[in-house]
């Protein structure tokens, strides 16, 4: 079982915004003053060209699917939270919060997909919680530490401990769940994805541990990081509001591992947690002011990893 992958998926967008349905428990979010959504388009379109070069420049393989127009679909460029792809040639679906975020389920991928071929074995699809609306937004909610059969995830609006455990139970893996807050105009609210706040990586982790408020729960996810033998590398809540959480490991030329994240994110690390990672890969880096400002997501959340195995000739 592989930790990281050398292939993405990534949705390049057609009419990029802030979506209004997001906005209610994501707090990252915010509206650029004096720009058109045709502007905050363009731009995102830039970021993104511009962070699939990054990305294919060391090798990694990044398929690239447009968005179509036709859909209300201003968050497709996170396709992380309504897929996941996994080497047991296993797909799954994955309820969405917002309504308009429903639109980004396509089938035509999977079928791109097995055209490029990935072997796409079974599917398995819980979206029809959403009509008990109960959610659980794919590798956004669930932080998959596939060689050691655990998953950690924070409780929100988005995430249903309910599915977490018919999820860790389908696909036999030990759910670590817990709660983790953001201090927003003086109160504590639930970080809306647990990939905002926690980076798991092959040998270490990068987390933000003063997001987790029970002493006791914290305790319990730190222990549980540390006996899967990951060094942990801790952030401050402030470096989480830049979206120094927001990263993720993939594999580039000659199965290099690079932690990818935005410039914003790289820019707020300290020395010292820059020379922790870089013990361990080195860190590629992409502006995403933009897409971050309006999507409230980073470059994680722009990534589906793509681990379905190949069809053999």
């Amino acid at each position: 079982m592989n930790q990281t992958t050398n292939t993405i998926l990534m949705i390049r967008p057609v009419a990029f915004r802030m979506n209004e349905q997001t906005a209610v428990n994501n707090y990252y979010q915010k509206v650029l003053d004096n720009t058109t959504p045709a502007t905050v388009n363009v731009k995102a379109q830039h970021e993104f060209d511009t962070f699939v070069e990054k990305l294919r420049s060391v090798g990694v393989n990044v398929i690239v699917v447009d968005d179509t127009i036709d859909l209300d679909t201003p968050d497709s460029i996170f396709p992380n939270n309504w897929i996941s792809f996994h080497e047991s040639g296993e797909v799954v679906l994955y309820p969405m919060f917002a309504e308009n975020r429903r639109a980004e389920r396509r089938e035509d991928i999977l079928d791109l997909l097995e055209e490029k071929g990935f072997e796409i074995s079974d599917i398995w699809d819980y979206t029809s919680a959403e009509d008990d609306e109960l959610f659980l937004e794919g590798t956004g909610s669930l932080l998959l530490d596939r060689v050691n059969e655990k998953v950690y995830c924070a409780l929100s609006p988005r995430a249903d401990e309910g599915l977490v455990i018919e999820f860790c139970e389908e696909f036999e893996n030990d759910p670590v769940i817990f709660e983790a807050f953001q201090t927003v105009n003086g109160e504590r609210k639930h970080i809306y994805h647990t990939n905002v706040m926690m980076c798991l990586a092959e040998n270490f982790v990068v987390i933000c541990a003063d997001c987790i408020d029970d002493k006791q729960e914290r305790k319990s996810v730190l222990n549980a990081l540390k006996s899967s033998g990951k060094e942990v590398i801790t952030i401050t809540e402030e470096q989480v509001k830049n979206f120094a959480g927001n990263m993720l490991q993939v594999k580039g030329d000659n199965d290099e591992l690079f932690l990818v994240m935005s410039t914003q994110a790289f820019n707020s690390l300290t020395d010292v947690q820059v020379e922790a990672i870089e013990k361990h890969c080195p860190i590629l880096h992409s502006s995403l002011d933009t897409i971050e400002a309006c999507g409230g997501g980073s470059a994680r959340c722009m990534m589906a990893e793509v681990f379905l195995p190949k069809i053999m000739d």
